[in-house]
């Protein structure tokens, strides 16, 4: 029974998590941008410079695809590529001013946003999501871990 209640609370976990997710992504009206452009630059906004192929992991995207959207986002100058100083062979794409700043421009929004939502909630409530948002980073780090673990496998076979 304590297994089966437990694949019942992650279930649900997964439930709401993934309708919580898309409401959030869509949240910001300031900067419409397709999600995957989006995705890349609060990636490179969050990890640093990346490598196209580690890009093409964390997006889970064709090689093509993700050459084609990093293309896209420098002609627009959100993001710039340059020499990665370990390996002169490979080049790394980082975030621009421009592209931090669509980056800060809907988080701004998306904590205004939840400030409002979060006054159509009761006191218990507001603390329930408050008690539970270690155990979420936890669970974000340790999704974002194994990405990266992923990533250093892919880095590795191109240096």
């Amino acid at each position: 029974m304590g297994a089966q209640r437990r694949e019942l609370e992650a279930d649900d976990l997964a439930r709401v998590m993934g309708a919580f997710t898309r409401a959030s992504i869509r949240l910001p009206s300031a900067e419409k941008h397709a999600f995957t452009t989006l995705s890349v630059l609060h990636t490179l906004a969050g990890h640093g410079a990346m490598r196209v192929s580690a890009l093409k992991v964390t997006e889970q995207i064709t090689q093509p695809a993700i050459t084609q959207l990093v293309s896209r986002l420098e002609r627009g100058g959100l993001v710039e590529r340059r020499p990665d100083p370990a390996d002169g062979r490979a080049v790394l794409v980082e975030i621009t001013a421009a592209g931090a700043r669509i980056v800060q421009t809907r988080h701004q929004e998306r904590v205004r946003r939840f400030t409002e939502l979060a006054e159509a909630l009761t006191e218990a409530e507001r603390q329930a999501v408050s008690a539970a948002l270690p155990a979420l980073q936890r669970m974000a780090d340790l999704m974002d871990n194994e990405l990266t673990s992923a990533d250093s496998v892919i880095s590795e076979g191109y240096s």
